[in-house]
């Protein structure tokens, strides 16, 4: 019999409260580290950033922008001795934290201060690469310290995206079964379950996400950290990313102004759902109740765009959606767009 080798890594803590920036240090002691430094941008410096620094009495490096180019110049800052990066920010500054401290082989520690996206948990960092956003495999982080009062202080789209993000998880399973069935794909139930279950907890509690709140927080949080986990159990990003994630990607390549990457994605999941025959109207009206987008109008992208995001997001990335190898013709995207609602012409 063939050996069978499957690694899972996940978090070694997780805190999660109100007011707790001030458990940063505990998690840094108690993990064994004594060279930290932090990553952030001049905003989250403000909100957060510039207490922990001053709290671990460590340095600063600030990010101004999210592509490969910027990861290199981090690694380049980063200064020997070096244990820990803490990544204080949003989701980009947390994917540029995660995948410089894998090209640096040291842990990094992950600081949310919006819930806009699974990113805070996961080992993928979305990072644009020779003007194209591509999801890079790095590590997840060794652990999490989510302040609720913070994330509940940002801008509420923010929640709304990753409330969003984790709806999306509905097609992005089924995307996997279908996979797994066609194609032989490796395939993990607890990983599918996880990953489902925080969908389903979603749509149950849009009403309360709806309303901003630390609990609603608390909610969207769990769900994004539950996501990233599914993610480690699985080996790959397949839990949470199918063919609702390559619509996404689509429109960052190709859209003036793209959304937020949790709004595109759910938006995504219900042309997605549509297509598998599922319950679509439940996601649009889910993500109707929480105030995020369900139509191009709502994202800010133009009809047309959402057309050929359609027609070419089954080439963005090798795998197996209900897009199939073939993808969407011109028209069967225009009709799908049209009966589901995300487009009116």
């Amino acid at each position: 019999m063939a050996k069978y080798t499957h690694t899972m890594e996940m978090p070694r803590r997780i805190v999660m409260g109100s007011q707790i920036l001030d458990e940063v240090k505990g998690v840094v002691n108690d993990l064994g580290f004594h060279n930290p430094i932090i990553l952030c941008d001049k905003i989250t410096y403000e909100i957060a950033a510039q207490y922990v620094s001053e709290l671990l009495s460590c340095p600063v490096i600030y990010a101004t922008h999210a592509d490969y180019n910027e990861v290199e110049r981090i690694v380049d800052e980063l200064p020997i001795g070096l244990d820990v990066l803490i990544g204080v920010g949003g989701g980009t500054i947390i994917d540029l934290a995660k995948l410089s401290s894998r090209l640096r082989s040291v842990p990094f520690i992950s600081v949310p201060t919006a819930a806009s996206h699974d990113g805070i948990a996961s080992s993928r960092a979305s990072i644009k690469k020779k003007d194209e956003k591509t999801s890079i495999q790095a590590l997840p982080p060794i652990a999490v310290v989510a302040d609720t009062h913070i994330i509940a202080s940002a801008p509420y789209r923010f929640l709304a995206a990753g409330f969003a993000d984790l709806i999306s998880n509905y097609t992005a399973v089924k995307d996997w079964e279908l996979a797994y069935r066609l194609k032989g794909e490796y395939f993990s139930e607890y990983a599918h379950q996880l990953s489902l279950l925080s969908a389903k907890l979603m749509i149950k509690n849009a009403s309360l996400i709806r309303e901003g709140t630390e609990r609603s927080v608390r909610k969207v949080v769990k769900g994004l950290i539950s996501s990233g986990i599914a993610m480690s159990i699985a080996g790959s990003s397949r839990p949470a990313s199918g063919s609702e994630h390559l619509f996404s990607h689509a429109l960052d390549m190709i859209a003036p102004k793209p959304a937020m990457h949790g709004e595109q994605c759910g938006v995504g999941a219900i042309m997605m759902m549509y297509l598998h025959g599922g319950k679509w109207l439940s996601i649009k009206r889910a993500l109707k109740t929480a105030k995020a987008p369900t139509n191009a109008e709502e994202l800010g992208i133009e009809e047309e765009t959402i057309l050929d995001a359609l027609a070419m997001a089954h080439t963005i990335r090798d795998r197996y959606t209900i897009l199939g190898s073939q993808g969407l013709t011109r028209e069967a995207a225009r009709s799908l767009a049209r009966t589901t609602g995300v487009i009116r012409g």
